[in-house]
């Protein structure tokens, strides 16, 4: 008698499979947008939203950033291919195929969509999708291959969960979740216009039209020194609303002081552009961290 066959998986195999699908998701991107999230939520309850308001939506958050990265890199893979920073994504390596990272991201994306709408409300379901549709359509397929422009009109994509955030908890979205929304927005130009003078000559071998590529890092760095000036006004702009209090107002306007003498720094000293873009994320951090702090002690 013939025994039956047995499948016998490799777990190596398995375990691989399961990296490259979490490294399309790029989670670290994703952290940093839900630094923007929760702060949002305790603003707009004035005080702590409640854990499952709060795990909810941060777990939509996720589900939504990271189909879009998916679909991202499933767009860019001739642009990764040619530069040494994301030649090894799994995508260039061929460790996945391209059709299966745009079924994954859309599943993400529409899992996204289903659990906020579920879990919180309609609008703020429609906000986290809308932000997946302008990173895929505008900034991937529409104006990063086009413009010099792109990353500061696709930043209105990564803004975006500032406004799911005062959304999940309010059902509506107010001038100061917009004023969130727009520190994000003008923090982005800056921050990512550092990583593309650190690797100019990828973009440029890769025929990506980024700021510094096309105008020069110079130049490229005045149009950084002007967007860290409005963002700081933005920050500001903030406190104004009444949304929050003194001790947010002091570290926003310190941190604000430290970015921009690190902007104006960079334009003599180039070299030091990741370092720059390293702690861009800590500004962004900070400010929000201190949005939910000045609520949570001052009321």
């Amino acid at each position: 008698m013939t025994s039956p066959s047995v499948r016998i998986t490799n777990p190596r195999t398995d375990v691989s499979v399961v990296k490259t699908y979490v490294e399309l998701m790029k989670l670290r991107i994703v952290e940093l947008l839900l630094i923007t999230t929760l702060p949002a939520m305790v603003a707009a309850a004035r005080g702590w939203p409640g854990w499952w308001l709060a795990f909810a939506t941060l777990v939509g958050g996720t589900l939504s950033s990271a189909g879009a990265n998916a679909i991202n890199q499933a767009i860019d893979i001739d642009i990764d291919r040619v530069m040494s920073r994301t030649r090894r994504r799994p995508l260039p390596t061929d460790r996945v195929s391209r059709r299966a990272v745009v079924v994954f991201g859309s599943a993400l994306g529409g899992a996204g969509f289903a659990w906020l709408w579920a879990t919180t409300n309609l609008l703020a379901a429609t906000l986290s999708l809308t932000g997946l549709l302008l990173y895929v359509f505008v900034y991937s397929l529409l104006l990063k291959r086009t413009t010099t422009q792109n990353i500061v009109i696709g930043g209105a994509a990564g803004a975006m969960p500032a406004l799911v955030g005062w959304a999940a908890v309010t059902n509506s979205v107010a001038l100061p979740a917009w004023v969130m929304f727009a520190i994000v927005f003008f923090w982005t130009p800056p921050h990512f216009w550092a990583l593309a003078v650190r690797y100019r000559k990828d973009y440029e071998r890769a025929g990506v039209p980024m700021l510094p590529v096309v105008v020069g890092e110079r130049r490229a760095m005045d149009h950084m020194v002007a967007y860290t000036v409005t963002l700081i006004g933005m920050t500001l702009l903030l406190y104004a609303t009444g949304a929050v209090g003194w001790l947010y107002l002091v570290a926003a306007a310190t941190a604000g002081i430290a970015f921009l003498a690190g902007t104006w720094s960079l334009r003599d000293h180039p070299e030091a552009a990741m370092r720059y873009f390293t702690y861009s994320n800590v500004y962004l951090s900070v400010v929000f961290i201190a949005i939910a702090v000045d609520v949570l002690v001052l009321g």
